[in-house]
């Protein structure tokens, strides 16, 4: 089967790209191995290294990550919160006679307001949890690293 003038063209950039990215790769594996001929002396500091620096950035890292969750969280439950007493607000004043809609308005807002506080102490301590999960692994590194 003939192939027609886009398809060729196709094939021909697809054969360039397939040699360019051979080459790249065979110039990265011989400029690695040009710096790092003497890897003993490397080998030797690498646990020193990642122990102490390292270690201790990701740890900083992570508490941030905690600290910026827990911002984003509380400020997302106020708003939803804020939003519930605005609604009801709403029903309120459009209802004066407090009939069945103002009541069930107060209702759900009751209702938001404490979902929005559950669901913000579940998120944070799911958040909590997950750092701790990443201090944890840095921690066990740093420790089969100094033994």
């Amino acid at each position: 089967m003939k192939q027609n003038y886009f398809m060729q063209r196709l094939s021909t950039a697809g054969r360039w790209m397939a040699t360019t990215f051979l080459c790249v790769a065979a110039i990265a594996f011989v400029w690695q191995g040009a710096f790092f001929s003497n890897t003993t002396a490397l080998a030797d500091s690498m646990p020193q290294l990642l122990a102490t620096s390292v270690g201790d950035q990701i740890k900083e890292a992570a508490d941030n990550v905690t600290e910026g969750s827990k911002n984003i969280i509380r400020g997302t439950e106020d708003k939803v919160k804020e939003t519930a007493r605005t609604n009801a607000a709403k029903v309120d004043r459009a209802d004066k006679d407090g009939g069945v809609a103002e009541r069930k308005a107060k209702r759900d807002k009751n209702r938001i307001e404490r979902k929005a506080e559950k669901d913000a102490a579940r998120t944070e301590k799911a958040a909590e949890k997950s750092m701790n999960a990443v201090k944890g692994a840095v921690d066990k590194v740093e420790d089969a690293l100094s033994k």
